[in-house]
């Protein structure tokens, strides 16, 4: 089986597992886990903030950032797609009690955009304080948020007394795709999300990075949570290898995508568009039901998702082989061809 529906979906190699189980643990809720409070420090100093906290996952990172720098009833502008609003279950009302407002379309927005998105700061209105960009941006196809409009909506939220946040979940694509520094990458924001379980292959965990004051509050956050995990190492020895290990061969992701996308393209009733495959994430569309082909393909060997009624989308990663690519979209197609 061919399984394309995400980079999380990896299994952990012989090298992670043997880290895995060689890590050296204590009590993280007392902070005497010495693999963790190593991954934290190694975080904050890659991406440039001067603290970072080992998380469960990226929602967990995220809504820490928003209940950080917000209040209930405050609002929150982000992307059209964007993660927070389509997949963290509604955590941003639930728990933050906070609303969104969404700016521009395909996921990328520019400062206009973000002007028209403000409400006016008056006592009838939802407050604005902040401002989420995703990179890479998920539902657009792992597209790379254009550094023109991240600098423009920085100076935009500036002026407007807004924090800002970087769900950069998939950072480490963007880094390897355009040689950029993850710390220049998110040096622009307050707050800035990683994930380990996207691309790097570990097996869980994330890093949510920014301010100490701020951290030590999303500390406070994750023990009142249930995100507080005493052994928690042997994960955080996974995201070590991981870090370490795999983000240079990301390249290698991002051409199978291509050449997948390429081949993707060429059968009758697909349209991919390929100047937006820029790391390991295709969209394609299809003239026919997408649940239907899911279905049809996975009978015959490859999985992947619908994210929309037409719209398929494949995923590359670690567990994806360059020869893998082939069969794959042969599949697609058969799997066209019989519905």
């Amino acid at each position: 089986m061919i399984d394309l529906r995400s980079d999380t979906v990896t299994k952990p190699c012989p090298a992670m597992r043997l880290a895995m189980a060689e890590a050296e643990v204590g009590d993280s809720v007392y902070g005497d886990d010495p693999t963790v409070n190593a991954l934290e420090r190694e975080m904050a100093e890659l991406l440039g903030k001067e603290a970072a906290l080992f998380v469960s996952t990226g929602t967990m990172g995220n809504q820490m950032a928003i209940a950080c720098q917000t209040r209930p009833g405050d609002e929150v502008v982000v992307g059209d797609g964007a993660h927070p609003i389509w997949y963290e279950g509604g955590a941003g009302a639930a728990l933050n009690g906070i609303q969104f407002a969404v700016a521009g379309s395909g996921g990328f927005f520019s400062a206009d955009d973000l002007r028209a998105a403000l409400k006016p700061r008056a006592y009838y209105s939802p407050r604005p304080s902040l401002v989420a960009i995703e990179n890479t941006h998920n539902r657009a196809g792992g597209r790379i948020f254009p550094g023109h409009l991240v600098d423009e909506i920085v100076a935009c939220a500036k002026e407007h007394r807004l924090g800002l946040h970087l769900d950069g979940a998939r950072l480490w694509n963007v880094s390897a795709a355009t040689g950029v520094s993850l710390a220049k990458l998110a040096a622009p924001f307050d707050t800035v999300t990683v994930c380990f379980s996207k691309g790097l292959g570990a097996p869980a965990g994330s890093a949510l990075a920014g301010p100490r004051e701020l951290i030590e509050e999303a500390r406070r956050l994750r023990h009142r949570w249930g995100g507080a995990m005493r052994q928690v190492g042997i994960l955080a020895a996974a995201a070590r290898y991981a870090v370490l290990n795999n983000r240079a061969r990301l390249v290698s992701d991002h051409a199978n995508a291509k050449r997948l996308a390429e081949r993707l393209g060429a059968i009758s009733g697909v349209s991919v568009a390929l100047q937006n495959v820029e790391t390991n994430i295709v969209n394609a569309d299809i003239d026919r039901p997408a649940d239907r082909i899911v279905a049809a393909a996975r009978e015959r060997g490859v999985m992947m998702n619908a994210i929309g009624p037409k719209r398929v989308r494949l995923v590359t990663h670690l567990d994806v082989r360059d020869c893998d690519i082939e069969p794959a979209a042969q599949i697609f197609a058969d799997a066209m061809a019989a519905t």
